[in-house]
């Protein structure tokens, strides 16, 4: 086998076992990181030397110590950003449960520039093992000697009765049920009643662009109903022996956009929003979490990337720009951090760069 196809593999399967899930797992990986940052100081500043003659006060200040402070931000928060996030409720879901989950993607590939070849490659190493996914590490084949410190020291240090109900005896009568959109998709939804076999339903009419909602009962994986978005009145349905099959079935396939879990016991709800990964989710419902405003609707991986609704719209199609003002007539103050440079200097300004909480504000 390939050596980096059998890698990702590995990786996958550890993602998949659900090792890289826990807050404890988590926070090891880090203080590793921050172990490495320590113990190596020296060897990274030689190396960023050898590869972009940067002074030991620019190594100091623009690689180590900011890597390092990212590294201490996310153990002191790792848990408050794994927490649930509830979001206000409407009047329809007050009963309900809602909140934002923040799930790793799985496994993520960083690549690196060289031009602050530790700081570019940790800061987001620290965000990505501090979401608990598994890490493809890329550093920049041009800063060789902090390539090879990072590929050779870091690795050390890190480890169906309802349809009835709804529409009555007859639903082509009821005019609460809709028809197919144009003629191309009855053709396409047509051909899909013959997966498996029919249950309840399959009546159809080209004219109306009419399809009963319909039951498909012995659906094969490999059939043609289970591998496309269907977008109309069809429910294939899929035996499994266990709910550890179902979860295993749902894993094996790409992230849904929607998954929705039915069940009367709420720990089965819990362990398939626990172990499967989907844009969104929704527990003995199908619909109702999309008329939440304060809910993100988007997918994962081939369902989709980004989010809207609300104010994630807003976001989704802003770019946050950083600013800092700051007054005219400082820089004299600010002087420290150009050369000559000194170990007094250094020492002020890595005391200022310190992250802290501060209610000040200048205007």
């Amino acid at each position: 086998m390939d050596p980096l196809a059998d890698t990702l593999r590995r990786l996958r399967e550890a993602f998949s076992a659900g090792r890289t899930r826990s807050p404890e797992f988590r926070a090891a990986q880090l203080k590793g990181l921050g172990r490495f940052l320590q113990e190596n100081k020296q060897l990274l500043q030689e190396a960023l030397a050898q590869d972009l003659h940067k002074s030991t006060f620019e190594s100091e200040v623009s690689e180590i110590h900011i890597s390092q402070s990212e590294i201490d931000l996310a153990l002191r928060n790792l848990r408050s950003w794994m927490k649930d996030e509830k979001v206000p409720k409407n009047l329809a879901t007050q009963l309900d449960s809602a909140f934002i989950r923040k799930e790793p993607f799985g496994l993520v590939l960083i690549i690196a520039p060289w031009n602050y070849p530790v700081n570019l490659t940790l800061v987001p190493l620290v965000g990505a093992l501090a979401a608990g996914n598994c890490v493809v590490l890329k550093p920049s084949e041009f800063s060789r000697s902090t390539e090879k410190v990072l590929a050779e020291v870091l690795p050390r240090y890190l480890d169906q009765s309802a349809i009835t109900r709804f529409y009555g005896e007859d639903p082509r009568r009821s005019p609460s049920l809709g028809r197919v959109v144009s003629d191309k998709h009855f053709r396409r939804l047509r051909g899909l009643l013959g997966c498996g076999r029919v249950a309840i339903g399959g009546q159809s009419d080209e004219d109306e662009r009419y399809i009963a909602p319909t039951v498909l009962v012995d659906v094969q994986e490999t059939e043609p109903v289970m591998q496309e978005e269907i977008f109309g009145p069809i429910l294939p349905i899929v035996n499994v022996g266990s709910l550890d099959e179902a979860i295993d079935f749902i894993n094996r396939r790409e992230k849904p956009l929607a998954l929705y879990a039915f069940s009367r016991s709420s720990q089965v709800v819990k362990r398939v929003l626990a172990q499967t990964s989907s844009g969104g989710f929704c527990g003995n419902d199908g619909f109702m979490h999309m008329t939440l405003a304060s809910l993100p609707f988007g997918g994962v991986g081939a369902s989709g990337m980004g989010s809207y609704h609300g104010k994630f719209s807003f976001d989704t199609f802003s770019h946050h720009r950083a600013c800092l003002l700051r007054r005219p007539g400082l820089e004299k103050i600010y002087s420290i951090r150009y050369p000559p440079y000194s170990p007094r200097n250094l020492r002020m300004l890595l005391v200022a760069m310190e992250a802290r909480s501060c209610s000040c504000t200048l205007l």
